[in-house]
């Protein structure tokens, strides 16, 4: 098969994922936050202001990357297909919308949020981002957590 009709193939097999499962919630996680974990990943991020490590401080609150440490039961739908390749952690992203704090409840539902290529010198590498959104117990938004994960094609 000739290069580019390969590529079209390849397109085509993405753009079906991405109309199957794109924008649909498939896990949802409740969260007790708990100060004095997230105190101990502020310290151990380096952090130093007051108001992420002072637990006595009126302002105390979570680092905003500390939603990326919360995690769902699942990191993608039970029915997504099997990527014939290796997977690879590929980073995460923290979109943070408001404090959170001590003894909040929060509940994370996650879908996958976009699906894409790339093509590396080892050949076409499908990047997941999987969102977990989170929401106070008034239903506010407070933060997204995204985790990208990379499959390298065999």
């Amino acid at each position: 098969m000739c290069s580019r009709k390969l590529e079209a193939v390849l397109a085509t097999d993405i753009e079906d994922l991405r109309e199957r499962f794109l924008n649909i919630e498939f896990d949802e996680v409740e969260f007790e936050i708990d100060g004095t974990r997230f105190r101990e990943y502020a310290i151990a991020a380096g952090e130093t202001d007051p108001k992420f490590t002072d637990i006595s401080n009126p302002d105390f609150q979570a680092p905003p990357t500390f939603v990326s440490t919360l995690v769902g039961r699942r990191t993608f739908p039970s029915d997504f297909p099997a990527l014939n390749g290796v997977s690879m952690d590929a980073g995460k992203q923290v979109e943070w919308k408001a404090p959170v704090r001590d003894g909040m409840k929060l509940v994370g539902r996650s879908h996958l949020h976009d699906i894409y290529t790339k093509t590396g010198r080892s050949g076409r590498m499908v990047f997941l981002v999987t969102r977990m959104e989170l929401y106070d117990k008034e239903g506010t938004h407070v933060a997204n957590a995204d985790t990208r994960t990379v499959i390298r094609e065999r």
